[in-house]
């Protein structure tokens, strides 16, 4: 089955504007290793308010130039032109979205050193698109009034959707005290800077109401929170107190139309759900609107630009006339998992990324009026829906009695029975896997490895209580739970045991190797991205940030039971090859944590390669620095786990 086709097919290539009038397209029968783990051909599709135009970024490849471009397409003229170009060598292009028809902000990062602590510097960039003036949208003249330059300059909390000409950004540096000020700067030749709060001690972040005031501060003083709110006196009233991690966590997420009434997030039955308080209560009472049985509920508030008022969170709707819309949408596209992305103010067009685990997803817009639904992009060409696998929600139990969820990707065509097997716990560990596509997963299962990726105890989204049991917990439970999910593969006869390589980036390149130390019989190879070696020394790298007292909480602060939980102390008990990866501008997990592994594994008269991808993020943000990851991967697994 090809990609899937509607009415008319329009593809924002890298290159130009591409139509096709018809559906019948030459499908490649094989899939390259570039073609799988390359960045998305087209991504961050974004609709002004107008609907208009699209704005978008489309992945360049060719002899002479490597990067990523901004464009804007004309929706009436069907033309598109160039908004902006990058490298993603020194700065990565990271999203784009509208501040008004006429102006598209760009944010980007790179990464750099502040007295010798290596920090990520972020920056957000305006560009008309009228005219293709591209400039920064905090002016230099701004920085003069600072006591020192932030890192980080992206924090816009309020695009003014009334105001084309400003919109508000939350900073630190200010002469006029620490912690974050808010500012209102200039979009256009019209705009004009205006401090709109000053800063409060330890408030780090803050949130506007439905008139675009600042309403909400939220404060943290080591690992407690508070959330104020802010009086027509102009003085602070404490709504709540909690601490990091804890149960009694209330997060504000912001207003709806009703300038009293905010969203939170808490916890019902144990589970994240959303409330509604009035800050009007007295008791601040939380009224429930949405909850999911089984799992957390996350993500911004959606919210209708027609009526301002709050329709849904995430992908998840509560408003009648949204869950009618994403019925009409499921009932067209019942195959993909259909995320509303964008909507014009006026609510009739709109931006929409349907996917699922073996189609890496396409853009389409929609008109309500019209009744139409046409496709403008997929992310990536080559990516066809008969060469990719499919997931299987599956679940374990852990010796402990605790059920573990998880998925499992088979190759195409291949029966789940004595495959060889990649185990690919995820990073995080505060996170998760989930359906959908995944260029890792496919990548190793096009190689012809079946792949499991397990959501051990610690992962997000299973409730507080799943959550909390990783807390200062690593190699221990959570651990536990990836060797039970291997013992499981193989006892129901999927992974061949002779067969098995572990592979893992960040918090997953750290179980990775714990893996080979505790359980050096499970495992044929070891693979670890950016993974974490020293503990003890990952805790004790965050002493110059602020969330030092944060990281304390939720990795630990008994030094001696991290250093025995780090594969450093432990690296003459692996058996297996090992392989490092790790980029030298990594801002996450310092690249010395994977020098002093390979050192020591070498020390130790141990079969271990290193690769550091010089210039290389967390987060292979660009796509050479990824070809060269997954290049030495591929070649590994070619010479310790062969395909027969």
């Amino acid at each position: 089955m090809k990609h899937y086709l509607l009415k008319a097919l329009l593809i924002l290539s890298s290159a130009v504007l591409t139509f096709f009038a018809s559906a019948e397209e030459v499908v490649e029968q094989t899939l390259t290793l570039e073609d799988i783990v390359s960045i998305p051909d087209v991504s961050s599709v974004r609709l002004a308010p107008n609907g208009k135009n699209i704005a978008y970024m489309v992945r360049v490849n060719t002899k002479t130039h490597q990067g990523v471009l901004v464009k804007l397409f004309d929706i009436e003229a069907e033309t598109s032109k160039v908004l902006a170009y990058s490298e993603n060598e020194k700065y990565i292009v990271t999203s784009i979205y509208w501040a008004s028809n006429s102006v598209l902000l760009m944010n980007a990062k790179f990464p750099a050193k502040r007295h010798g602590t290596p920090v990520v510097e972020t920056r957000v960039m305006k560009i008309n698109v009228k005219t293709g003036e591209l400039d920064a949208l905090i002016p230099r003249y701004l920085f003069k009034k600072m006591i020192y330059i932030p890192n980080i300059q992206t924090n816009v909390i309020d695009l003014l959707p009334e105001d084309d000409d400003h919109v508000l950004m939350s900073l630190s540096g200010f002469l006029t005290g620490i912690g974050e000020t808010v500012v209102r700067l200039p979009i256009s030749e019209n705009g004009k800077r205006r401090t709109i709060q000053k800063a409060k001690g330890l408030v780090t972040d803050w949130i506007t109401d439905a008139e675009n005031k600042v309403r909400i501060a939220i404060r943290r003083d080591e690992t407690q929170y508070q959330i104020r709110e802010k009086l027509a006196t102009g003085g602070f009233k404490t709504l709540w107190t909690f601490e990091a991690f804890s149960r009694e966590s209330i997060w504000p997420l912001g207003f709806g139309a009703d300038n009293d009434v905010l969203f939170v997030n808490a916890l019902y039955e144990g589970r994240d759900a959303i409330y509604t308080v009035n800050l009007k209560d007295p008791k601040l009472t939380k009224k429930l609107v949405f909850h999911d049985e089984d799992y957390d509920v996350s993500g911004s508030l959606r919210r209708s630009k027609e009526t301002k008022e709050v329709v849904g969170i995430g992908y998840n709707y509560w408003d009648p006339s949204y869950k009618k819309l994403i019925k009409m949408i499921d009932t067209a596209l019942p195959d993909t998992d259909n995320l509303l992305l964008d909507k014009s103010a006026d609510g009739n067009k709109y931006i929409l990324l349907a996917s699922n685990d073996n189609e890496p997803g396409m853009y389409l817009i929609g008109d309500k009026k019209a009744k139409t639904l046409n496709v403008i992009a997929y992310k990536y060409q080559k990516l066809q829906p008969d060469l990719l696998s499919k997931k299987e929600h599956i679940s374990y139990e852990a010796r402990d009695g605790l059920t573990i969820e998880g998925y499992l990707t088979v190759p195409k065509g291949k029966e789940a029975k004595d495959l060889p097997t990649i185990i690919f716990p995820h990073g995080g560990p505060i996170s998760y896997d989930s359906k959908g596509f995944d260029y890792w997963t496919q990548f190793f299962a096009n190689k012809g490895y079946a792949v499991f990726q397990m959501n051990f105890r610690g992962s997000s989204g299973y409730g507080h209580d799943f959550m909390k049991q990783g807390l200062a917990s690593w190699g221990q439970a959570m651990q536990d739970d990836v060797e039970d999910g291997t013992r499981w593969l193989i006892k129901e006869g999927i992974a061949d045991k002779n067969k098995i390589c572990i592979i893992g980036a960040s918090y997953g390149g750290y179980a990775a190797l714990m893996g080979g130390i505790k359980t050096p019989e499970l495992y044929q190879c070891i693979v670890s991205f950016a993974g974490v070696t020293d503990v003890e020394q990952l805790v004790k790298s965050h002493r110059k940030y602020t969330n030092y007292e944060i990281v304390k909480k939720q990795i630990g602060s008994d030094y001696d039971k991290l250093w025995d939980a780090s594969p450093l102390k432990h690296a003459n008990k692996i058996q297996s090859p090992v392989l490092l990866i790790h980029g030298s501008k990594d801002r996450v997990v310092d690249n010395d944590q994977s020098d002093d592994m390979f050192d020591e594994l070498k020390d130790e008269k141990k079969d271990v390669e290193y690769v550091e991808v010089e210039k290389a993020d967390h987060y292979l943000s660009n796509n050479e620095h990824r070809l060269q990851t997954f290049r030495a991967m591929d070649k590994f697994l070619d010479k310790h786990l062969p395909i027969q």
